[in-house]
């Protein structure tokens, strides 16, 4: 089976998971999130387990390959593949009735003993009706639920070229400290674009740069626990022709910590000056 065709699968099996996830969300439900803690916790709802594993279970049955991204050794033999399944992309969309929240799963490639990278994506937004696949050399596609059926489309970026005019899209923590450096950055940027938005998650505010919807997308401190709907979004991204890197560096650490930025690719140029102006935070790399 091909890898394209492993991806179509794959977004069959979400599609199937957000069903479940989607009723929960519209059906009364408590997710232990009557308050948003200030501290670097991750916020989880109950339906996570429960999600998770069902997709996991069905992944096995589809293609094991050496297990899941979570259980992976230090290295591993180039060619190995893990899975990596997300708990649900933004939680506290899912909790206040809002749909903007998606499931993810990617698939991770061992390049050399040390070095692994995504080579699949899958995000899904059940509330939205919206499914976006990629894998590595097969380009990106959206699948939109519409009242005649499911409209397949191949997406591609934005080709504007100056940040002037644009729409931006951004990502904040909910710890004060780490939110105070994307609202930074917003305030030297903010004469530049013609709007910028903040309504995530991470997934789907990337999947928005893969589909022209915003021309450039930034969040810092996407932490480990968020690798899992970073990884979907980025490849997701990159086979639409988009580009993702950290604010200061081009590589994305998959074990760690990163400030995130994409874009279309022409207008990164401009970004980057930004970044520079503000202070640099080491990433936790474990």
């Amino acid at each position: 089976m091909s890898l394209r065709d492993i991806a179509l699968e794959v977004g069959r099996i979400v599609q199937d998971a957000g069903k479940h996830a989607f009723q929960t969300q519209t059906n009364p439900h408590d997710l232990n999130l009557s308050s948003i803690p200030d501290t670097r916790v991750r916020l989880e709802s109950i339906i996570d387990k429960k999600l998770v594993d069902f997709i996991e279970n069905r992944l096995t049955y589809l293609e094991p390959y050496q297990g899941m991204w979570r259980d992976r050794p230090e290295e591993g033999q180039p060619g190995d593949r893990y899975w990596c399944v997300g708990n649900i992309d933004g939680v506290i969309n899912f909790a206040r009735n809002m749909p903007e929240w998606t499931i993810t799963v990617s698939l991770f490639e061992f390049v050399t003993a040390t070095h692994a990278h995504p080579i699949l994506g899958v995000v899904h937004a059940p509330a939205l009706g919206m499914t976006y696949l990629a894998a590595e050399g097969e380009g990106a596609i959206r699948i939109r639920r519409t009242p005649v059926g499911d409209k397949q489309e191949r997406i591609m970026p934005s080709a504007l070229s100056s940040l002037e005019g644009s729409v931006v899209g951004f990502g904040m923590s909910h710890v004060p400290e780490e939110s105070a450096r994307a609202f930074a950055l917003l305030g030297l940027i903010a004469e530049k674009p013609a709007d910028i938005k903040r309504i995530g998650p991470v997934s789907l505010d990337l999947c928005k740069v893969a589909d022209g919807t915003y021309d450039a997308y930034f969040e810092p401190h996407l932490h480990q626990w968020d690798i899992p709907a970073v990884s979907a979004g980025t490849v997701v991204v990159r086979q639409a022709q988009g580009k993702v890197t950290q604010w200061f560096d081009d590589t994305i650490h998959w074990r760690g910590e990163n400030d995130i930025v994409a874009s279309n690719g022409l207008i990164i140029n401009e970004l980057e000056p930004y970044f520079q102006r503000l202070p640099f935070v080491p990433s936790n790399h474990s």
